[in-house]
């Protein structure tokens, strides 16, 4: 599939965003986390630009991004649909989350915290369903890859967490937070390779299924379907070279990894020493992100690429 720009934004800032938002609802009523207002809003605040800006760059992707609005109304039975209801639905509580917090309504706060986190948590879901449903995408159509979004979205939020935790003196809780998610991220994602380098099952579809001429044996085109370039081809049939890939592979797994020892360093560390070092933390973690949505996506194949003599 196309790694199209817009999509590797929206997933990767608006996944960061709902992790920010959803660590902020459960671990500041647990007291995990200072206490201050002030601490709160500016978590609550970068929580929502990050969702904001991914959202808005998810609309560039479309064709026609003022007609988005009629999505909304297919809820039930759309999983992009029911995605864009609790992506609105989410900014409600955390809305008056921060309301309540400049009014100093801490019990109104936890509550509105609370919600806000729930609509996190759904809404990624539903973003990782909206792939997991497709089944002529095999690569997206596992069960592992909802939970997957739901992991990386906490990993993501966890670090930038213990960003803002260092920089207010209170690093420990998220960065160790980030760590084991961290692990967990870099679990999934091997498991996850390995799931799709896999052979392929005797049921996965093949050109002679496709075709529905293999009764009579081996399929092939005689001639391609076109001469030139379309829409398809530039959309479904991306293609990645095995070396490139593996590249990609091993520096997003050397990003996740990278992170574990910066996250526990800026705990030891501490002061301001400690938050450079979660910065910098951070922003490998944004960065392998970053390589691993690209990934997903270009390692995707559809099955219309059988009709172009490709593999699905």
């Amino acid at each position: 599939m196309n790694p199209a720009p817009s999509i590797i934004l929206f997933t990767t800032a608006s996944g960061a965003g709902y992790g920010l938002l959803f660590w902020l609802g459960v671990l500041r009523p647990l007291r995990l986390l200072p206490a201050s207002p002030s601490f709160a809003l500016v978590a609550l605040v970068l929580s929502l630009l990050l969702i904001t800006i991914g959202l808005a760059s998810s609309l560039l992707h479309l064709g026609r991004p003022e007609r988005a609005w009629r999505a909304l109304s297919q809820w039930r039975s759309s999983w992009l649909s029911r995605e864009g209801v609790a992506a609105i639905a989410t900014y409600i509580p955390a809305v008056i989350f921060g309301l309540a917090l400049l009014t100093d309504r801490p019990g109104l706060a936890t509550v509105a915290s609370m919600a806000a986190a729930i609509g996190a948590a759904i809404t990624v879901w539903c973003t990782g369903m909206i792939y997991a449903s497709l089944k002529p995408i095999r690569q997206w159509h596992l069960p592992s890859v909802a939970p997957g979004y739901l992991l990386h979205a906490g990993f993501t939020g966890a670090m930038l967490l213990a960003v803002l935790g260092a920089l207010a003196g209170r690093p420990v809780v998220p960065a160790m937070l980030s760590v084991l998610l961290a692990i967990g991220a870099l679990s999934a994602k091997r498991a996850y390779w390995q799931m799709i380098d896999a052979p392929r099952p005797a049921t996965a579809p093949t050109i002679e299924s496709a075709t529905g001429l293999g009764a009579i044996g081996r399929t092939r085109p005689l001639d391609p379907p076109h001469t030139e370039q379309n829409w398809l081809l530039r959309e479904m049939a991306f293609r990645l070279g095995r070396k490139h890939r593996d590249r990609l592979r091993s520096l997003v797994m050397a990003g996740f990894v990278a992170t574990i020892p910066l996250a526990i360093l800026a705990m030891l560390a501490g002061g301001p020493i400690g938050a450079v070092v979660m910065v910098l933390a951070a922003l490998v973690a944004l960065a392998a992100m970053l390589a691993e949505r690209w990934l997903m996506f270009a390692e995707a194949t559809h099955t219309v690429t059988l009709y172009y003599n490709g593999e699905s």
